[in-house]
């Protein structure tokens, strides 16, 4: 039987509903349906009017209120498990399935892997992690890695990022390096620094030229602190129904909750606000987003670890840019020279480690100014490329010097964009993230 036709029958004989309780699983799917909303709201004035002792619970995965209904609604939320709940979960698996007990540091680590899943997903990967060997060992915390990955993708609002960047693969911005760095170690010793005084790190925002670094310090920042990276797309968030979009950045920051410690990647952060304070029903949205979000980000204390990256603060909404919201503000300007030397030996270590010995980096980084680090990446991707295509068995100094000749460098592309941008960061006194 239907909903609908549930609550006609229910309807008719409303008495057979006192003193009692009526649950309406999944019921989101019916709330779009007019029926189903003014049979609901038909109800809920009988029992405003005295329908003894009745109640109605609404069961759905995802917050969808129609206007009707509003005022006769209250909202439980059902929170993530925390780490205590979760090893209580892997001690009752063991005893059930006769496996010997987790040594407590094991299964500490193994319950902070698994935070931010359900009881029945921990079960569930607990039971995979069985399946193969008989028993819950180290071995499988990336198979646990690999599962939680694919629930929270399924989720449709977060992505976990798999941790390959290191601080090494960035050549140059020493000074936030440093910083992140320094992050870093509060981070694992979070106890200690709390006693010391430390506040939780909140997060930093970097901005600046595209191409050169921002996105990649993100991904290091997770594989440093040692924690998962989840990215959060900001066109995931929203939804086609009213407050859809708003209960997705409330789902999001949740989860990013119950999963940390992590880092919260958001990237083109400009991009994901534009618009607010606004005229018009996208704007409103983007707006009550916008405000959500920099509450969370005023008042958070958890070790959800925020990396914002943009390109253009000239559209960013000011509130964000005031101090409290981050940790810290680091622009992010084209290579030096002695980068650009460093990002030029990255590259072509990657590649070719053993024709390095081999390429005057001074030359090639002279040769290159005005380019980022994603032009630099480009020509020496294109010079052995053209090495390779010619069947010559090393790279060479000319080879790289001929892809730069072909190059475009973003300073030629972007001049105009790239002198303003500067002169707002230079104006603003962001902390540069180069010594």
């Amino acid at each position: 039987m239907t909903i609908p036709d549930t609550l006609q029958i229910l309807l008719k004989d409303p008495k057979s509903l006192e003193r009692k309780v009526l649950i309406l699983k999944d019921v989101h799917y019916f709330l779009e349906d007019p029926v189903v909303i003014a049979r609901l709201k038909c109800l809920a004035q009988l029992i405003d009017n005295g329908l003894d002792d009745c109640n109605i619970i609404l069961l759905s995965p995802i917050v969808r209120i129609p206007k009707e209904l509003e005022s006769y609604m209250t909202i439980l939320t059902m929170d993530y498990l925390d780490q205590p709940e979760i090893r209580k979960v892997i001690e009752t698996f063991c005893q059930e399935q006769e496996l010997p007990a987790l040594q407590p540091q094991f299964l500490n680590e193994l319950s902070l892997t698994l935070k931010g899943l359900s009881e029945s997903e921990i079960q569930n990967i607990l039971a995979l992690s069985v399946s193969d060997d008989g028993d819950i060992t180290r071995s499988d915390l990336s198979l646990i890695f690999e599962q939680k990955q694919q629930v929270i993708q399924k989720s449709g609002i977060l992505e976990m990022i798999p941790l390959k960047e290191s601080l090494a693969d960035i050549g140059g911005l020493e000074s936030l390096k440093k910083w992140l760095q320094r992050k870093a170690k509060i981070f694992k010793h979070i106890d200690q620094a709390e006693v010391f005084g430390v506040d939780v790190p909140k997060g930093v925002l970097i901005a600046g030229m595209p191409g050169c670094g921002k996105s990649l310090n993100a991904k290091a920042a997770a594989k440093l602190f040692g924690v998962p990276l989840l990215r959060m797309d900001m066109g995931r968030l929203m939804g086609k129904y009213v407050g859809e979009s708003e209960a997705n950045m409330r789902k999001a920051i949740a989860l990013a909750e119950a999963i940390s410690p992590c880092v919260l990647w958001i990237d083109e952060l400009e991009k994901a606000f534009a618009g607010v304070g606004g005229e018009g029903g996208g704007a409103d949205v983007t707006t009550r987003l916008f405000d959500t979000f920099l509450t969370w980000l005023q008042e958070k204390d958890s070790m959800a670890f925020v990396v914002a990256t943009a390109n253009d603060i000239a559209k960013m909404p000011p509130e964000l840019l005031r101090k409290g919201r981050f940790d810290e503000i680091f622009y992010v300007g084209l290579p030096k020279p002695i980068e650009r030397k460093k990002i030029f030996e990255i590259h072509i270590r990657k590649r070719r480690p053993s024709d390095l010995g081999q390429i005057d980096l001074d030359k090639l980084s002279a040769k290159t100014e005005g380019y980022s680090g994603a032009d630099i990446e480009g020509v020496v991707r294109d010079s052995v490329e053209e090495a390779f295509s010619k069947d010559q068995d090393k790279l060479t100094t000319e080879g790289i010097l001929q892809a730069i000749q072909n190059t475009h460098s973003l300073s030629e592309i972007m001049k105009e964009s790239l002198d303003k941008m500067n002169k707002l960061y230079q104006e603003r006194k962001f902390k540069n993230a180069s010594v």
